[in-house]
């Protein structure tokens, strides 16, 4: 569908008739300007996007970007004018922190009610501190809350910062939520937030973190003995700092000198630390350093998946004592987590001969996930013995359910922003209108609305990102649709490679946006850089081949194909080495196979980047499912992870130019 027949249709339905709109460069350009922060230009430019479709978002600019000298009445008169709209909630989350920073209690307060996303964790932590000021009954509950989304952060926010702070002041957090937040913090390298967690408790004491922050191994060797619960803790800390840049030396600390001196909490972290860094780094001590472990339950839930993903990888093969007992330290929450069933239930079944309590124990796990929709689901469904099938399609959608979808205003501004270039708004507010607009969101017939409307629009993300929210209804050819068929199907063919696991990649690259670009400069539906571009069509003998063309559908289609083909053959038709090469370059799942023979799936959890780990996953499900869509046969996602093994000697030197 052309561009502007897209724009008109979509004003049509945002103003109600199809009178003269004002130009779309004007919203292009009070983007450009809100992105400069240029206060002047969108104030001179709000006159003249009044009556557009998309003057929420021109609005929000203009009083966004002076929203720290705007008088409240203003702010109220804005909240009135767009009520109900995504741009409406975006400025009040916005108002929120800023009251929250000024301490306008009072006034945040009022405002915190009318608040419809509620998914702004420092927003959150404002809302908690204000409901333990007003009400001491309620301080026990809020303590927790505070507590759980403070650990949670990554940076020191203001909001969880000072809720911590003054919960801690009246003991209801601890010393050792303070120290623990300082150890996880120091193992992330954030140290403003380990600053920010050490002063509530021992302020004096920041200029030894930074001492230790600075040169670990110094600070350790200046250190005889740590006599006090500060030293104690802040040899801890050099200990974590320590491991993440020579692991080596920081297990032989702890070993050696500082083993017996650590309270047993601690030690246990330390040791959970080291055995991250060794099993990120694949290290075949990673399963031995978890193993000295004293009791699980002193480490988080990070940490406990990295012991899970050690044990898969022990050198004398799997050690599933261990990948049990980290599982069962886990939180709920991450017991839950299909990843961790999965394994817990293989490790229920390992062994020779085991019981019928841990084999009903097992059975139970897995067909509690088992599905078609994701990678776990998929290896479950196995487990059980049955092979991927696509899922029946859904009752079909009334005109009454297709018509809401096509009227609802947050939809088409969203649709009209896309549409207009304006891609990162209009994924927001499609979003909101999908999921936060009304608690719980959409219902599974008005998602499935959605995104049929999105597909109908060839809005292809929101289309795919829309169905996958459904609970209880799927609608497989919305999750994964097959745009461009004869183009994918037929050079798929030609290279003699698998349409479905072609599929399978655009759509974990590009959610089939023809124009998408990452942030390090790929480009089109297959996600090429401009240099692998260039070297795949001198290898392709694409003589006319220029950059500028990786956005032309078939030209990206031809290149990425034939990278993906390149890489298959390099990596001797192994899809999840391939799908690592063309996520992370070849050279590192060359090195990452090195290591003990393991199945795929084992391999696959213990790929040290967490992007390219998701990946490998998301996209050898993905081939699955399109597998089974378009062979109509029933599927296996264990034959596509087969067995993962270092090269051999025999076999052939790999492409070493190969991008």
């Amino acid at each position: 569908m052309k561009l502007r027949t897209i724009l008109a249709s979509l004003a049509v339905v945002l103003i109600g008739c199809a009178q003269a709109q004002p130009r779309d460069d004007v919203l292009l350009e009070m983007q450009q300007a809100f992105r400069q922060g240029n206060k002047a230009r969108l104030a001179q430019l709000l006159p003249q996007a009044q009556g557009h479709a998309l003057e929420p978002w021109a609005a929000y600019w203009e009083l966004r970007a002076r929203l720290d000298t705007a008088p409240p009445a203003e702010v109220q008169q804005f909240f009135q004018r767009y009520a109900g709209t995504y741009q409406e909630d975006r400025l009040r989350n916005d108002w929120l922190l800023m009251l929250g920073q000024q301490r306008r209690w009072e006034l945040f307060a009022q405002e915190y009610p009318k608040f419809r996303m509620k998914d702004d964790r420092e927003v959150r932590c404002y809302a908690l501190l204000v409901q333990a000021l007003n009400d001491a009954n309620s301080v026990p509950a809020v303590s927790e809350d505070v507590r759980r989304n403070w650990l949670a952060q990554r940076e020191a926010d203001d909001g969880c910062t000072v809720a911590a702070a003054s919960l801690m002041g009246k003991g209801r957090l601890t010393q050792a939520d303070a120290w623990r937040k300082a150890r996880q913090s120091i193992e992330a390298n954030r140290p403003r937030a380990a600053a920010a967690a050490l002063e509530m408790v021992k302020p004096d004491a920041l200029p030894l973190l930074n001492e230790l922050n600075a040169n670990p191994a110094k600070f350790l060797s200046d250190k005889v003995v740590a006599a006090s619960r500060v030293r104690r803790e802040l040899v801890g800390l050099a200990l974590i700092k320590l491991a993440t840049s020579d692991v080596d030396a920081a297990a032989a600390q702890l070993e050696n000198k500082w083993g017996p001196q650590v309270h047993p909490e601690e030690r246990d972290w330390i040791w959970g630390v080291i055995g991250r860094v060794a099993a990120q780094r694949l290290l075949p001590e990673a399963n031995n350093y978890f193993s000295r472990i004293q009791r699980d339950k002193h480490l988080n839930d990070e940490l406990l998946g990295w012991k899970v993903r050690a044990a898969l990888r022990a050198p004398k093969g799997v050690d599933w004592r261990n990948v049990h007992e980290a599982v069962d330290a886990m939180s709920d929450e991450g017991k839950a987590d299909p990843t961790w069933t999965y394994w817990k239930a293989r490790a229920l079944l390992a062994g020779q001969r085991p019981s019928e309590a841990h084999r009903a124990e097992a059975v139970k796990l897995l067909e509690s996930i088992g599905s078609s929709k994701g990678f776990y689901e998929q290896l479950a469904l196995e487990e059980l013995g049955h092979k991927i099938t696509a899922p029946a399609k859904p009752a079909p959608l009334t005109e009454d359910e297709k018509r809401a979808a096509r009227q609802d205003p947050g939809l088409n501004r969203a649709l009209y922003a896309i549409a207009l270039g304006l891609r990162s708004e209009g994924t927001r507010e499609w979003n909101y209108t999908t999921n936060l607009h009304k608690p719980g969101g959409m219902s599974d017939r008005e998602l499935l609305a959605a995104a049929q409307y999105a597909c109908d629009r060839e809005v292809w993300d929101r289309c795919i990102n829309t169905s996958e929210r459904t609970r209880a209804e799927v609608d497989v050819e919305q999750r994964y649709p097959t745009p461009f068929r004869d183009s994918v199907v037929r050079r798929s063919r030609e290279i003699n490679l698998d349409p479905a696991y072609v599929y399978g990649l655009i759509r974990q690259e590009s959610r089939f946006i023809m124009d998408a670009r990452s942030h390090v400069g790929a480009s089109g539906l297959m996600q090429v850089m401009p240099a692998t571009a260039r070297w795949t069509a001198n290898k392709l003998g694409m003589r006319d081949f220029t950059v500028d063309r990786l956005t032309e559908r078939d030209t990206n289609i031809a290149i990425g194909t034939g990278y993906l083909k390149l890489v298959l053959d390099d990596f001797a038709g192994s899809m999840p080495l391939a799908a690592a090469a063309y996520n992370a370059g070849p050279s590192r799942p060359r090195a990452w196979r090195n290591g003990p023979v393991m199945e795929g799936a084992a391999w696959a959890e213990n790929v040290p980047f967490q992007e390219t780990r998701d990946y490998v996953k998301k996209v050898l499900a993905n081939t699955t499912l399109y597998a089974a869509m378009l062979t109509g046969q029933p599927q296996s996602l264990k034959a596509r992870l087969g067995t993962i093994a270092p090269r051999e000697a025999a076999q052939p030197a790999p492409n070493g130019d190969l991008p």
